[in-house]
């Protein structure tokens, strides 16, 4: 690994289970200059435990703009700098895209050392839907924002992620459970840990089993995605029919195949995926 030149170098940290660090994240921790971390007293234990000697420099939310400046000086008098958060991928919900963009836009080299998340972990445990997914990060804190953002949850199809404090999650089922009380959920907490658990159900079901408790550790939501309304709909339409045939016929003389030809459609005339293939296999034998 070529260390020589400057760049920065974005590392993935164990969310909680050590053993789950790569072999190439210790490597770059243990040969480039400086390690800049969001809580460097966090970040020296690992660095203790994997008898790792490189110095740190804190960056964090609270000084990243004059951090960003400092590290882009050291890179370009040829340090190699590690980027770290106190857990898991930087910029995701932590501090680091700042200086990332910074880099970038300074022509320096940013490579990434990846590893551990909680966010594709959460949504394969959760046993939802993968095809289509998205990542909401935190929940607002105001009444008003959060009672928008929930809102906005209730027609989303995908399948959805967010993080939540401890203290907070049983407010945020509350207001969940009054936009939709049957949408299945999976609230994960102590990802990857000694006590790590997962609680599935209904909303308002889930909400009932916690809502008494004492929430302790990181918590990651998982969101069934809404069901989709067009999912199953018939076209009756014969002109629609015949549009969707005719532009159907138009990518199979370019060699589209059957499942191509049913992307485009669905996403030309907005009809589900599942109808527009049934369209494209129907004349398939057509010419």
């Amino acid at each position: 690994m070529d260390m020589k030149k400057g760049k920065l170098i974005i590392c993935s940290t164990p969310i909680g289970n050590l053993g789950d660090i790569t072999l190439r994240v210790i490597d770059v921790l243990k040969q480039v200059d400086l390690i800049a971390a969001e809580d460097t007293r966090r970040t020296q234990k690992l660095l203790n435990h994997f008898s790792i000697n490189t110095p740190t420099l804190s960056y964090h939310k609270f000084n990243e703009k004059e951090r960003t400046g400092q590290i882009i000086n050291r890179i370009n008098q040829g340090m190699s700098v590690a980027l770290v958060s106190d857990s898991g991928t930087p910029a995701i919900s932590d501090p680091g895209q700042a200086i990332i963009s910074a880099c970038i836009d300074a022509g320096i080299k940013v490579e990434i050392a990846p590893g551990v998340d909680s966010v594709v972990p959460a949504l394969v445990l959760s046993g939802f839907d993968t095809s289509s997914f998205c990542f909401y990060g935190f929940a607002p804190r105001s009444k008003g924002d959060i009672e928008k953002w929930a809102s906005k949850l209730k027609d989303e199809t995908r399948t959805v992620i967010v993080f939540e404090s401890p203290k907070r999650i049983i407010k945020l089922l509350d207001m969940l459970a009054n936009n939709f009380p049957k949408r299945n959920i999976a609230l994960i907490r102590e990802l990857t840990k000694v006590h790590e658990e997962v609680i599935r159900g209904s909303v308002e079901e889930v909400f009932g089993k916690v809502s008494s408790q004492e929430i302790r550790g990181e918590v990651v939501l998982v969101i069934e995605g809404a069901e989709d309304k067009r999912r199953g709909e018939k076209v009756r339409d014969d002109d629609i029919i015949a549009n969707l045939e005719e532009a159907g016929l138009e990518l199979k003389k370019l060699g589209f195949s059957a499942k191509e030809i049913a992307k485009v459609l669905a996403w030309r005339y907005d009809i589900s995926r599942n109808l527009a293939y049934k369209i494209s296999i129907s004349f398939s034998g057509k010419k």
